[in-house]
């Protein structure tokens, strides 16, 4: 059932950004009507002030209207000064925004040079040991004070000073007495950020921006959605900074962030946001921009819901549908790519699929990463197929071509009358924006079939999730797949677009399959279909690297190592591997890998098998060797 109390945004159905309240950032103006702000971090060390600079700038001319540095201590802290003053004489005044974790003296005199710090609250009072104490109330309490008193200098210099500040809870670094209470768990994360609002609001300050950072975007969107979701239960508006972080690099990093970053910003959220890619950080900002920019003129519709929201927004259930074939039930979302649009259709039309043919031996190779059907619209097929290859057709070619084994006919559901069923699977097409409640009775007397919803609109994500709670709301459980086409994007907005889109309602649990349609290269579009899948934890092909984007506390070449790790272990199907440059970003922000490697000083590594330490202090020289012998010791090594 619905539940009123379930509200996180503007509107379900029809694009509405929510209206945060305005906060100054030295000029610059974030939420409430301006545009959404694009963002970064240096990777240099702080106290270089020339390399920082130099980067600064680059990140500036890339599109960073905010340039966050670190400040591990008060030497880099005070260093701030410096560069920011040369920022200026080079005739850049951008914001600077001071990245503070553990150290309270070093944020209190950042707050008095730059325009904004930004606090983790679960290690800027408290120190995580990882141990599990069970508080009373009173004693909770009490820790609560303790916070009280050691925070409250620090809001006090940002209101004399005028700085902002933003408050950015991080899903791996919570702390023990926030773990110890609420658990691993999207609302820890909102609550150990409203432990320092309420301190704030008190003090009759308010000039905060919140962020909810994780690098699985699904606990990451839900833990945003709860947060806006008691702020609006409270009356605040605060505006929101949006990140996935731990990315990685490469076009994994880039999907991965469009799946979180996007699916809020489709749902109006988002007054800020930073791509976090293991990558140099200039690269960060056109990403980032690419996805702002895409709700910079869109604009809502009258459209009204067919339901209200019937699924719990902040937890993830998979919409229950019967299983039809492999589609639907408990199988993993099944992948359709179109091959409509090419020619003449030979075995080598395959190879991009995931399927290669071995003429000497005449078989198929399946990899890893092949789709499961081909729609080829009015052509048919000459040749024997894949095993696992299924070909659908336009229903009138399906039935001429004799309803030949794994070929299966797509209808259009307000063009069907009395039709000579496939006895396994009828593909049964219809828009979203079209879509009404006697479609839905009309496709319940349609034996063994699977619905795809297509969609044309602007904001089609929101007009599928519409017929999906209206699904929800009939209790019907026919298989569903999405459907949308791209043309004329480049291969990057393709993929961000794609994961966005699709990635908003798989992250719900919407979908048993998708069909993509593209002028692209098939290759390209087959990995992107694998890489959002993979990103969203609902179908698994290929190793998860969460890898830190690198700042000045990093101790090694994080992009070198990532590409080096990445390289002797990239055939291990599932395993989930955390690369990080320091502590800091170490157990907790990789909270969701099997395995971590971890800088712990200047050439020394220290292993983890999950957040447990294994090995300390590894020469960095023989770590990588060590992290392969630490998988094959946890039983996850396979020979590629």
């Amino acid at each position: 059932m619905s539940d009123s109390n379930w509200t996180y945004c503007p509107d379900l159905h029809n694009y509405k950004r929510w209206k945060t309240r305005e906060v100054k950032i030295g000029e610059l103006g974030l939420g409430g009507d301006n545009p959404i702000r694009i963002q970064s971090m240096t990777t240099t060390d702080t106290m270089d002030t020339a390399g920082t600079v130099a980067q600064s700038i680059r990140m500036i001319e890339s599109g960073c209207e905010l340039v966050r540095i670190t400040a591990p201590s008060l030497k880099e802290a005070e260093n701030l000064r410096n560069i920011k003053a040369q920022l200026n004489q080079a005739g850049f005044n951008t914001p600077l925004v001071a990245d503070i974790h553990f150290t309270p003296n070093a944020a209190e005199l950042a707050a008095r040079i730059v325009e904004k710090v930004r606090v983790n609250p679960g290690n800027y009072v408290d120190k995580k040991k990882f141990n599990i104490v069970e508080y009373s109330d009173h004693q909770y309490e009490q820790e609560l004070e303790r916070i009280r008193e050691k925070f409250t200098p620090l809001v006090n210099i940002c209101k004399t000073y005028g700085t902002a500040m933003r408050i950015g809870t991080n899903h791996g670094s919570l702390s023990d007495r926030i773990m110890s209470r609420y658990g691993d768990t999207p609302l820890g994360m909102v609550e150990s950020a409203m432990e320092f609002l309420r301190i704030c609001e008190d003090l009759n300050y308010h000039n905060i921006v919140l962020s909810m950072k994780a690098s699985n975007p699904q606990v990451m969107v839900q833990a945003y959605r709860l947060l806006v979701n008691q702020m609006m239960a409270s009356g605040m508006n605060y505006p929101l900074h949006l990140g996935v972080t731990e990315a990685g690099d490469g076009e994994d990093g880039r999907i991965k962030s469009a799946v979180g970053i996007g699916t809020l910003l489709e749902d109006g959220l988002g007054d800020t946001i930073r791509v976090s890619l293991t990558e140099d950080p200039e690269f960060e900002a056109p990403v980032a921009k690419a996805l702002a920019n895409r709700y910079s003129k869109r604009s809502g519709g009258e459209e009204k819901a067919l339901s209200p929201l019937q699924i719990n927004p902040f937890e993830y259930r998979k919409r229950e549908s019967i299983k039809i074939g492999q589609i639907g039930g408990g199988e993993v979302p099944q992948i359709i790519v179109d091959l409509s649009n090419q020619s003449g259709l030979k075995p080598s039309h395959l190879y991009p699929l995931g399927y290669q043919y071995a003429v000497a031996l005449d078989k198929w190779n399946i990899t890893d990463t092949a789709v499961d059907f081909a729609f080829v619209g009015s052509q048919s097929i000459n040749f024997e197929i894949p095993g696992t290859l299924g070909i659908i057709q336009d229903a009138p070619y399906w039935e001429k071509d004799g309803n030949k084994e794994r070929h299966f006919p797509l209808w259009k559901l307000r063009e069907i009358g009395d039709e000579n069923w496939s006895p396994e699977q009828n593909f049964v097409v219809v828009k979203a924006e079209d879509f009404t409640l006697e479609d839905l009775a009309k496709l319940k007397a349609i034996p063994n079939a699977i619905l795809v919803l297509e969609t044309l609109a602007e904001h089609g994500m929101a007009q599928q999730r519409k017929v999906l709670n209206a699904l929800l709301a009939q209790k019907n459980k026919q298989p569903v797949i999405l459907k949308m086409s791209y043309k004329g994007l480049s291969y990057d907005d393709f993929q961000l677009f794609t994961s966005t889109d699709f990635g908003a309602l798989i992250l719900d649990g919407f979908s048993d399959g998708v069909m993509l349609s593209s002028d692209l290269p098939l290759q390209k579009v087959v990995g992107t279909v694998f890489g959002f899948l993979q990103a969203t934890r609902t179908r698994i092909s290929k190793t998860e690297y969460i890898s830190c984007p690198s700042c000045g506390r990093t101790l090694f070449d994080l992009q070198e190592t990532t590409a080096m790790i990445r390289k002797r272990t990239n055939h291990l199907k599932g395993v989930k591997i955390g690369i990080m440059g320091c502590i800091v970003n170490g157990p907790g922000e990789m909270a969701d890998a099997d395995y971590g490697y971890v800088g712990s000083g200047v050439g020394k590594i220290t292993l983890y098998k999950g957040q447990e330490v294994v090995k300390r202090s590894i020469s960095s020289e023989k770590a990588v060797d060590e992290l392969i012998q630490l998988i094959k010791d946890g039983g996850d090594w396979v020979e590629s």
